[in-house]
């Protein structure tokens, strides 16, 4: 069943919608964004958060002891990466942390960017390119570039309710990474992620 992740967490109330609809993952974005959060405020929030729900840091570019300090402190599950980090920064990180490791792979006019910083992800996600941004833009991407990854991935960009079960049809991704797609006036709204949830849960999909 495809994994559902609602990133960009940053209030209480956020917290309390998914522990109520459980998704497999949250995330918590600590680079430069509308939606950033510092790392006592993400402290905060893990300790409020229910323990069947996994947490991703996201980052970019960021000094790796600060990514360390948070993994062996418990306020993150897993660790996304965003910027600009190669084979040689995943390899310093996995050497000092058991976490898990997204790297992000933004996706321009059909190009995919980033080549050969993948190695030592453990999962990819697939994002759409912004010149100003390094994710969370909001929009989609063409799908069919991402082709079939040997490794698992997460895909991101503009998904919500209208379009969300064509991506995971189509794709068949390890899992889908929501955050634009389940607000309202620029906040986490408990119903759109109780029916972005209940939609993917309810149909039957299963990876190949």
């Amino acid at each position: 069943m495809t994994r559902i992740k609602i990133c960009g967490l940053t209030r209480a109330e956020d917290i309390d919608a998914v522990n109520y609809y459980l998704p497999d993952y949250i995330g918590f974005v600590f680079a430069q964004s509308k939606r950033q959060v510092d790392d006592i405020k993400a402290r905060e929030l893990k300790l409020r958060l229910d323990p069947r729900i996994s947490a991703v840091g996201v980052f970019v570019n960021e000094d790796i002891d600060r990514i360390v300090r948070l993994c062996i402190t418990g306020v993150i599950d897993l660790v996304q990466l965003h910027g600009e980090e190669d084979d040689a920064y995943m390899r310093d990180l996995k050497q000092k942390i058991r976490n898990p490791v997204i790297k992000a792979v933004r996706v321009k006019n059909g190009i995919t960017i980033d080549p050969g910083y993948w190695g030592n992800s453990d999962y990819l996600l697939f994002d759409t390119y912004h010149k100003d941004l390094y994710g969370g833009s909001g929009e989609s991407f063409d799908w069919s570039v991402i082709g079939q990854p040997e490794r698992p991935f997460f895909l991101a960009g503009g998904l919500n309710n209208d379009n969300v079960l064509q991506a995971i049809t189509q794709l068949r991704p390890y899992g889908v990474d929501i955050s634009s797609g389940v607000e309202k006036d620029g906040v986490k709204d408990a119903k759109k992620i109780g029916e972005l949830i209940k939609n993917i849960r309810g149909y039957k999909n299963w990876r190949k």
